[in-house]
């Protein structure tokens, strides 16, 4: 089986600007180089990202070269793409400490030894390039009336689209060609709702170089539902431990929708593709556990490393199948300005251990039925919890964290 073949087989091939060229390319024995783009726009890749990494490792691994290409300058203006307002305006500053962040998190996906692959930054060139010199040699061959009928404007078009973000197209596009020019990089790579720019890449390396370019672009990691995957009630599924630990990471992808998992195994992982087939045909229902269990293991030991995946595999069962407790669950300490005569209101707690974001999230919780205190139901909005030592405080099935009372936190 070739490489274009696999990822076929794995659902990840969205679209493509010539299928025969780009699977001549990916099956030839000699290396090819190829790029994705990561705009930083926040100091840690989602599960979206981690997606395109780990794609990039498997083409990596069939023998091709890879650039990850960090948008410090495509950054500085934002991409409109799905957006409904303006992106927020980053320094260069946070920006420049983002990708930082970033090409950490990518050395852990992805080869980075010298040959091997590299990871470039677009404010390198932007920075010496004359606007009106741009104009002239790169806007001249950008129609208007095309642009604003691609989709990455449109949800922009009835707010209201600044002249700055109709620029980003023109700098994405620019990336190809200057890519092409100094790294003979033929193809670009992405998530399918950057169809449109990655289109416009290659389209203008042909009008400029007469070169060969191609684009293809990845299917988005969707729900069978058609949302995008990587939301919780905590927010986003991040690879920062520090704003999404390795338990709840773990537990994400443990708790996915049975119509869900089979795909994303496929998708995500690098267990073989017969093997999940099989898994396809021969496992339903409850069975579909272990499924969930291998996910989230594969990549919680490929973010976070195997030791901290053997931890929350135990410290989940734990939880979930003796109704335990596990020094690797997930914790927050409450000090003594939390409470009240020894006590702390049930919303507050709530909001305290990161399950919902404010008291009224809370009081809904509370008041559907989906709030628990040592597995034990909380329907009293205005109950105010005792903790000696710790409890368990539990949001629906899925979610618990434990509340340690910090010696001397409890004020008598």
């Amino acid at each position: 089986m070739t490489i274009f073949q696999e990822l076929k087989r794995r659902n990840l091939i969205a679209q493509m600007s010539h299928e025969k060229e780009i699977e001549e390319l990916l099956c030839s024995s000699s290396p090819v180089k190829f790029y994705i783009g990561f705009d930083a726009t926040a100091d840690s890749l989602h599960i979206g990202g981690l997606m395109q990494l780990i794609t990039m490792r498997r083409l990596q691994l069939a023998g091709h070269y890879p650039i990850a290409l960090l948008g410090t300058a495509t950054t500085l203006i934002g991409d409109p793409t799905g957006k409904t307002d303006i992106r927020k305006m980053l320094t260069p500053e946070r920006i420049a400490h983002n990708a930082e962040c970033f090409r950490k998190q990518m050395a852990q996906i992805i080869d980075l030894t010298s040959g091997n692959a590299e990871i470039v930054r677009n404010g390198d060139w932007f920075g010496d390039i004359k606007y009106l010199e741009f104009l002239r040699d790169v806007g001249r061959h950008f129609s208007v009336n095309k642009m604003l009928t691609a989709e990455c404007f449109k949800s922009r078009l009835e707010k209201g689209l600044s002249f700055l973000e109709f620029n980003y197209m023109l700098l994405q596009s620019y990336d190809f060609l200057h890519l092409y020019r100094t790294k003979d990089v033929k193809l670009q790579f992405g998530g399918d709702d950057q169809w449109s720019n990655i289109l416009s890449g290659a389209d203008l390396v042909r009008r400029v170089e007469q070169g060969n370019a191609y684009a293809m672009t990845f299917s988005l990691l969707l729900t069978k539902d058609g949302k995008k995957m990587g939301k919780t009630e905590k927010g986003a599924i991040w690879l920062d431990p520090d704003k999404c630990s390795p338990y709840d990471f773990f537990q994400y992808f443990r708790n996915v929708d049975d119509g869900d998992v089979i795909n994303t195994l496929k998708m995500m992982t690098f267990i073989p593709v017969e093997e999940i087939e099989e898994m396809e045909q021969t496992l339903s229902g409850v069975e579909l556990n272990s499924a969930k269990e291998l996910l989230a293991f594969e990549l919680t030991k490929m973010v976070h490393g195997e030791e901290e995946a053997v931890k929350v595999r135990s410290a989940a069962k734990n939880v979930f199948i003796s109704g335990g407790v596990d020094e690797n669950m997930p914790t927050v300490s409450l000090c003594g300005d939390d409470f009240t005569d020894g006590k702390i209101g049930i919303l507050d707690l709530f909001v305290k251990a990161g399950l919902c974001k404010s008291k009224r999230e809370a009081r809904t919780a509370v008041e559907q039925g989906a709030a628990s205190i040592d597995r034990e139901k909380v329907n009293d909005v205005n109950a105010m919890i005792e903790i000696n030592d710790f409890v368990i405080v539990q949001r629906g099935k899925k979610s618990f964290i434990k509340a340690v009372a910090a010696p001397k936190a409890v004020k008598p």
